[in-house]
């Protein structure tokens, strides 16, 4: 039986900002910060998934002519420099194959737009999407992964396109409609930590708080994509990082991602293998 040809979406950015790579301050000793990336990689190598999927390509969508990401990737950069910090160790290889040569640049630039160019941002979003159509063409990929990606696909994704159903999400959160757990956005990891002090973020542009019950617990949800923000169907999601309220953000992402969503990532690709494998029949 051949292998499900993999292709994984992230945001660069979004490492960054997690300090990927990295040795982090963690309750006063460190630990270090694998990316979801590093450990699919890991799990690819020797565990079943290696048996099912193979890793085609990693596209990012960093846009090098953007001051806001430029600044995002200080320290980083845009693509691995040998003397330079990365995301995961230069070395890393799956399946014998350096994962620094499966990159492949496909800047989102249309964010550099204004938002009330709502005619021209339209466009090149829709521009930038048949680009990631046609590199997922280029790399015959069966299945996409789509990690901290920060951009809402469309095109890609709306019922009856060619990709729709075959490109989830790993959200560091539950997903899951009417949970009390539920966690989307980008700031799923943070509005969990207010949730542990009793709180409730009522205005994300301000700060402004409301008292709320305690809710000590989080998870991460591994889900179709769909054209809204982390509202598609669940494949396979965890519940199982206990929020401690003195935590930071960093010292409650290793933890969840530890916890969550690494479990999370491998749950849902065996799962999605089984669905595939159906799809085939």
């Amino acid at each position: 039986m051949s292998k499900i040809k993999l292709v994984y979406i992230m945001s660069l950015r979004n490492a960054a900002a997690d300090r990927a790579g990295q040795h982090v301050e963690y309750k006063g000793a460190t630990r270090y910060m694998k990316s979801p990336l590093e450990f699919l990689v890991e799990q690819l190598n020797a565990s079943p998934l290696g048996d099912l999927y193979s890793l085609e390509g990693v596209i990012y969508d960093d846009d090098e002519g953007s001051p806001r990401d430029r600044e995002k990737l200080a320290g980083y950069g845009f693509r691995y420099a040998p003397s330079g910090q990365w995301i995961h160790p230069p070395e890393l290889a799956v399946q014998g194959v350096p994962v620094t040569s499966l990159l492949h640049a496909i800047p989102s630039a249309y964010r550099r737009l204004p938002m009330d160019a709502v005619v021209e941002r339209a466009a090149q979003k829709s521009a930038f999407e048949k680009r990631l159509l046609d590199k997922l063409h280029a790399l015959d990929a069966d299945f996409v992964v789509l990690d901290g990606l920060l951009v809402i696909l469309d095109e890609l994704v709306r019922p009856g396109a060619e990709f729709c159903r075959r490109i989830a999400n790993i959200h560091p959160g539950v997903t899951r409609l009417g949970s009390p757990f539920e966690r989307r956005g980008a700031y799923a990891t943070l509005d969990a930590l207010y949730g542990a002090r009793g709180q409730r973020v009522v205005d994300w542009s301000t700060m402004r708080v409301a008292s709320a019950p305690v809710i000590d617990r989080t998870g991460a949800s591994f889900h179709y994509v769909d054209n809204g923000i982390d509202s598609g169907e669940v494949i396979f999601d965890v519940l199982g990082t206990s929020i401690d309220p003195v935590d930071n953000i960093l010292e409650l992402r290793w933890n969840n991602f530890q916890r969550s969503l690494f479990p999370a990532l491998e749950g849902g690709l065996l799962a999605m293998a089984e669905v595939l494998a159906r799809d085939v029949v």
